[in-house]
């Protein structure tokens, strides 16, 4: 049974990330009661690098606590819910991702997977290890963003349910893969593949870009 453990909201801090003091709201932590989810995402959520986080095509984004204690026993340490980031905590998720297009329904509010994460620098520096990218990237948990199909609200301890898109589609796992891969390796045919499904419009101009560039 798919559930929300728990709902995050990033507050905004200062984190240093090498030379630089980067004011972020990465680091986001549970709160109570409901809250409202519009197509920029959670009410009272901060995202402060619009260029590359948030907005419509990764308005909202969950992660498994499966893979929070996964990460526990991996690092031996607690962590709490909301550190990688992720405005919702959940349980009975399919392994490591969704399929690019697949919905998540709570209530009326209607989510659409578009994207996996991609850890970056500022990640690290919430982590406080500059390796914790490599670790995450080649642990393969990446999490899945969504868009707003249908406004809503989301609150701890709801349950939920997903459909999955026509059987054509690709992985949010298998879209991890190949954003952290080499991207020369991607043929034109893999490239058009995902141009044809609703994925982010960040990496749609990338591929895009590289579909031009990319061999037969």
């Amino acid at each position: 049974m798919m559930k929300i453990i728990s709902v995050n909201v990033g507050k905004v801090k200062t984190l240093r990330v090498g030379n630089r003091q980067v004011r972020t709201g990465i680091g986001k932590r549970p709160v109570e009661g409901a809250v409202a989810v519009n197509s920029l995402g959670l009410e009272g959520d901060n995202v402060l690098n619009p260029r590359h986080h948030g907005g419509v095509d990764q308005a909202v984004y969950a992660y498994r606590v499966e893979d929070y204690a996964f990460w526990s026993a991996e690092l031996e340490r607690g962590i709490p819910n909301g550190t990688f980031g992720e405005n919702l905590t959940m349980s009975g998720l399919p392994d490591y991702g969704l399929m690019i297009g697949d919905r998540l329904e709570f209530g009326g509010l209607v989510l659409e997977a578009t994207a996996p994460r991609i850890p970056c620098n500022v990640f690290a520096a919430e982590m406080k290890d500059q390796q914790f990218p490599k670790l995450f990237t080649a642990a393969g948990r990446a999490g899945v963003y969504f868009r707003v199909l249908s406004p809503g609200k989301v609150k701890a301890g709801m349950q939920g349910k997903y459909s999955l898109r026509a059987e054509n589609s690709l992985s949010t796992q298998a879209l991890f893969l190949d954003q952290t891969g080499p991207l020369n390796k991607l043929n034109k045919d893999k490239l058009r593949r995902y141009l044809d499904l609703p994925i982010d419009e960040r990496t749609r101009k990338k591929f895009t870009t590289r579909l031009q560039k990319a061999k037969p």
